[in-house]
Parts: structure tokens; sequence; C-alpha cells
């Protein structure tokens, strides 16, 4: 299903390059797993590039991304919204215009803890972008076509997190920051940055009624809506404390008189062991569900009936 590209951080479905499809090409620091080589599989990514820990890869690995995965019709790259992705990530792509492939980027800001949204990174639901995106690939749409549905994904999903502790990098050995005993910080990057308040730990239920409601705002979400939930775990949170928030984001949605078209928690994109939790709503249409539940072959995201 896999492999490994020794030596470059590189990992490709074991049938690439497939002839005739785009290919999409993602990646990022490591740290996040199972993002981004769980997602690499028919359906979703044609190939994950992992830099060092919460760092961009280097140019010269996305192009080796890039050059296995070719088939001919083009590269369609997904990019995280931060400074060293997009630089090295597009410097690739200048690179491989120049020698004939057909290469196109979209940038992943679904963060709505920020409320300017070209300074918003790109958290958990860059998933969401590798899962619907990589359908209409695999199903023989254009470059063009590709991007287009990314683009829509993007621009009606958003996602929120909650931290309860920090998390350690190994390069520095200890937390990137403090919580006392019961502080909770909102807002989380996914690389142990502080989030944009700090206030009183609450129960479970309340912390996700006020991630719902930042995010349902921000995507002004009204009565008869769709949406597809995803309780993405940052690392060090039990499967049972996302299945709690999980349970409360579908009253929430259902007293609303919002669809729910499928839900789904889990360890999706983390941050090494911290503990605490995001939330990723995307208000879909008639594709983007036709997209979420075609087949695919990765390691890590679920199968949807």
């Amino acid at each position: 299903m896999l492999r490994n590209i020794e030596g470059t951080g590189v990992v490709v479905r074991t049938d690439s390059p497939v002839k005739g499809t785009v290919a999409l090409v993602s990646g990022g620091g490591s740290g996040h797993e199972p993002l981004h080589a769980g997602y690499v599989g028919k359906g979703m990514l044609s190939a994950a590039v992992a830099g060092a820990v919460f760092t961009s890869p280097a140019r010269d690995q996305i192009l080796t991304a890039i050059n296995s995965v070719n088939g001919g019709n083009g590269v369609l790259l997904v990019i995280k919204n931060y400074s060293g992705d997009l630089m090295n990530f597009k410097l690739a792509e200048q690179l491989v215009s120049t020698s004939g492939i057909k290469v196109s980027h979209v940038v992943v800001n679904d963060d709505v803890a920020i409320k300017s949204r070209e300074n918003r990174r790109g958290v958990a639901g860059t998933v969401l972008v590798h899962k619907i995106a990589g359908a209409k690939a695999e199903a023989g749409a254009e470059l063009d076509e590709v991007k287009k549905i990314a683009e829509r994904v993007i621009s009606n999903m958003g996602s929120v997190g909650v931290a309860l502790s920090s998390c350690t990098n190994p390069a520095v050995g200890k937390p990137i920051f403090t919580l006392g005993e019961n502080e909770m910080e909102i807002g989380i990057g996914m690389h142990g940055e502080t989030g944009v308040a700090r206030m009183e730990l609450q129960d479970a239920d309340k912390i996700a009624e006020m991630l719902y409601r930042r995010v349902a705002d921000d995507l002004e979400l009204k009565r008869g809506d769709e949406v597809f939930v995803m309780i993405n775990g940052m690392g060090g949170t039990p499967l049972m404390e996302l299945y709690v928030v999980a349970r409360k984001i579908c009253d929430l949605l259902e007293s609303d008189g919002i669809k729910r078209f499928r839900a789904i928690a889990g360890n999706f994109a983390t941050s090494l062991e911290m503990a605490g939790f995001s939330l990723t709503l995307l208000k879909v249409d008639v594709e983007m569900k036709q997209m979420l539940l075609a087949p695919q072959t990765t390691p890590a995201f679920p199968v949807l009936v």
C-alpha cells in the first residue's frame, strides 16, 4: 500500500505514479501523526513529506515527492498556512513548473481562533481536504477540478482547539508552555503554540459548546445546513473523552436544527503528547458528501458508511 523512499522523508503509494490521474502531495513537520503519512493511499494522498518535528520539509524533499508521483495529469500541493511550509512548497512548485510538470496548490487555513482569515493556521481540517480532493482525483477529475473542490472545502470549514497541557518538543526537552492545574488554553496551534485565551478549566460539555459556538458562528451555520463533524484528539486524550465531546456536539447540532452528515472521533492530526482536542465542522454539499463516502485505502482515515 505504501512505499518509503529511503533517506528522503517521503512516503508514496506503492502504485505511484498513477497514470492519467491528478496526484496529491502534502506534508509538514513530524509530531502530528498520523498526519500526513497516514493518509497516503488510494482515494487520498499520493505522497506525504515529513520534516523534522514541527519543522517544514525542505524543498528537495518536496521535489522528490512531486517527481515520484507525477503521472502526467498534474500535481496538487495541499499546504497548511505556516510560513515555512508556504515557502518550501511554493519554491518546489516553481521549480517543477519550469520542467513542464503541471502543478498547483491550495492553502488550508481553517483555524477560526484567529480572526484574520489570511493569517489563520492550517490545522486538523487539512485531513478533510485530503479526503475530498483525493477522492475527486481518484475519480479522474482534471487538476483545475480537483483544486476547485479543495478550495470549496477550505472555504466551508472551520476548526478550533483546546489544550489541557502543553507538549514537549524532543529537541527542547521541556514543555513549550505551562498551564496551572485548573487552567486550559483555547485556540491552540498544532506546534504547541499557546492559544488566544487562557481560562479556568470547564467540564467537557461546556468546553465542547464553547468551541462549537466559535466554529458555528464563523461558518454562519443556520437551520437546515448539513455538516461533517470531526473531533480530533491532540495526542494525549483518551478516546472515551473524545466520544463524550462528540455526543455533546451532536446534541448541539440537533438543538440548532443543523443536520449531521457523519461524525468521527479519534487522533487524526496530533501535537505529540498534548492533552486536548479540536473540533472541525465542514458545511457539506452533495458532491462533498459523495467524495467523503468514496472508497479509500489509507492506514488512518476511518471507513465511512
